[in-house]
């Protein structure tokens, strides 16, 4: 059964999209933008502050399922420019500290709102 994810921790949708679904044993975030749900304004301090807010609204929407950032199994990461994978990764690393998901990182041409960064996960139960 799906169960629509939502939670104020995080950006509201800025299209038709859900933030999260729960199926079950599985829940899957939407991409998630480096947008502070408090401010509705990009985090500051670069790709390592966007990165820790997008990593940051995976977690509340993760949150709001029930499960933490231990349940991740793959992340897909944006990156507008693949330059910034290092400095990315090193963020990154902070919110898997043991047993870090599967990845995926790809560079694209134009993220929504011209982010940095948005970041995706799956989760299991």
């Amino acid at each position: 059964m799906k169960k629509i994810i939502a939670t104020a921790a995080a950006p509201a949708a800025i299209g038709p999209y859900s933030q999260g679904v729960d199926g079950g044993g599985i829940v899957i975030t939407s991409g998630q933008l480096p947008i502070d749900a408090a401010t509705g304004v990009f985090a500051e301090g670069g790709i390592a502050g966007q990165t820790r807010q997008s990593l940051e609204n995976v977690k509340a929407v993760l949150a709001q399922a029930g499960l933490g950032m231990e349940n991740v199994i793959k992340t897909t990461v944006f990156l507008k420019d693949m330059n910034d994978f290092a400095a990315m990764n090193e963020v990154y690393a902070t919110f898997f500290p043991s047993e870090p998901p599967a990845r995926s990182a790809v560079e694209v041409a134009r993220l929504p709102k011209d982010a940095l960064v948005e970041i995706e996960a799956i989760a299991v139960r």
